[in-house]
């Protein structure tokens, strides 16, 4: 048993030999660091020798839309929106629509909303009645933009049916941007937002 604890001790205390240090992972480490010291400070110091990615779309506010605010964005009207900022001129226009007061941004699918699609005429409007109906007439839009919205209450449940069918389909394939209302109801809400905002006067 003296032996094992002499052996043990002599073992301990045997300093460390530099061929211990020099395995075969260790010398991969070093390489590795090495090698990203070099490329860090060696390299070209242009910034186009890294790779970027391309720049996301900004982000979307969600706002309130009345019929009259809505018809600009028709896809020929340059509007100041997330999707268009003032100073890009390359960004096309946006396209935007509503369905049962949704409000959806459709410019991915420009070519079937937008100038010259054959969707087009919905661009800027409600298009609830007139996707309901499977009809592109202009009689299918509210004339009266400051008027109340269309409530749809003539549609029978087959014209509902197909609305529903449309509006799940751009739930799936596009954002929703606001909601549209009357422009009395706008109009309501202003009202009621500003008297929350005024501060109450305590009377002593």
């Amino acid at each position: 048993m003296d032996y094992v604890e002499h052996r043990m001790a002599h073992e301990a205390a045997k300093q460390p030999s530099s061929s211990a240090l020099i395995t075969p992972l260790n010398l991969i480490l070093l390489s590795l660091l090495l090698y990203t010291l070099y490329k860090t400070l060696f390299s070209s110091s242009s910034s186009s020798s890294y790779p970027t990615l391309p720049r996301g779309p900004p982000p979307t506010v969600f706002r309130t839309y009345t019929p009259r605010t809505l018809l600009p964005f028709n896809g020929t009207t340059n509007t100041t929106t997330s999707s268009s900022s003032p100073g890009d001129a390359s960004a096309p226009p946006p396209v935007y629509f509503a369905v049962r007061g949704r409000v959806f941004d459709v410019s991915r699918g420009r070519n079937f909303y937008g100038p010259g699609g054959p969707y087009a005429n919905f661009a800027g409007r409600d298009a609830s009645r007139g996707l309901a109906c499977g009809s592109f007439d202009e009689d299918m839009l509210t004339e009266d933009l400051d008027g109340p919205l269309d409530d749809l209450a003539d549609l029978g449940p087959d014209e509902m049916e197909a609305l529903r069918g449309w509006e799940e389909r751009f739930l799936e394939k596009y954002d929703v941007v606001g909601r549209l209302v009357s422009v009395g109801v706008y109009n309501d809400e202003q009202k009621k937002q500003q008297q929350q905002q005024q501060p109450v006067l305590s009377s002593e």
